[in-house]
């Protein structure tokens, strides 16, 4: 119980556990649709908004979110010009996030503690008000994802089909995009820029381990994301280690302990289909 007397590790689990939801929910439709690494180029233009806020005088948060968005909208613009080089076009963007990055902090001489902070994730310094954004942030994303769930999911499975059926992709897609900057705006606080695509991708590929329906998939990612920030901030808590790489890493243990869980039940089963078929041919 002492773990949960200190109001920084109240504020941090409030946060970090708004934010284990939210990221596999928008992640589930980004591993589908294979855009694993956007999480990665948004978070890089994110860093640059950070700097680039600093620069001019206003919270780095908010000068993360316009370019984050900002990102996300030229990501998607360049997706439906340039479909078949989707990747070449997210690169771009990662590369130029990363060029203004080092620029603006060059420019603005931002103290080094509080680029790590961003860059790491800060979760046990989060204040009240950093709370609320989050919540209410996460908030927005999920009532869209629920009131849009039918329609990303045709989309996210088949963009051709929903076409068809008369579903307004590009509005759906864009706001799909913008929805994913504002999770990995949310996310940096927790982890950091370097690691929110962690938090979004490997939660939903333990789940996909299970091999269960869509739904079904994305509930599962959202118990073992909130899992891996649970155990991860209370093993940073009492071993005194940073609490995103913690986290990250607690995730990529639930991984491998699943993986190999997995293999160990095949082998079982395999050995056991094995061994009766070797009964029943002694019997005959």
């Amino acid at each position: 119980m002492e773990f949960f007397q200190y109001d920084f590790i109240q504020r941090a689990l409030l946060a970090g556990i708004i934010t284990a939801i939210v990221c596999p929910v928008i992640g589930s439709f980004v591993v589908v649709r294979r855009q694993s690494m956007i999480g990665d180029g948004l978070g890089h233009i994110a860093f640059a908004g950070v700097t680039g806020g600093y620069m001019i005088g206003i919270y780095p948060a908010v000068g993360a979110f316009v370019l984050t968005i900002m990102g996300a909208i030229g990501i998607e613009l360049v997706r439906r010009r340039h479909a078949q080089f989707a990747d070449m076009g997210l690169a771009i963007f990662f590369y130029s996030g990363i060029a203004m990055a080092i620029i603006f902090s060059t420019i603005t001489r931002m103290p080094s503690a509080g680029l790590l902070s961003f860059l790491f994730g800060s979760i046990i310094t989060v204040s009240v008000t950093d709370v609320l954004v989050i919540a209410g942030s996460g908030t927005l994303v999920l009532a869209v994802v629920y009131l849009l769930f039918d329609k990303l999911m045709l989309i996210t499975l088949d963009e051709d089909i929903a076409n068809v059926a008369g579903i307004n992709t590009s509005m759906i897609n864009m706001l799909f995009s913008m929805l994913t900057a504002a999770v990995v705006v949310v996310g940096m606080t927790v982890v950091g820029v370097l690691l929110v695509s962690a938090l979004m991708i490997i939660p939903v590929a333990i789940a996909h381990l299970l091999r269960l329906g869509f739904k079904a998939t994305m509930g599962a990612a959202v118990v073992f994301s909130v899992l891996s920030v649970v155990v991860g901030l209370t093993a940073s808590f009492y071993l005194d280690i940073a609490p995103g790489g913690t986290i990250v890493m607690t995730a990529v243990l639930l991984y491998i302990t699943t993986v190999l869980t997995r293999e160990g039940i095949g082998l079982k089963a395999r050995w056991g289909r094995t061994s009766s078929l070797g009964r029943n041919q002694e019997n005959n």
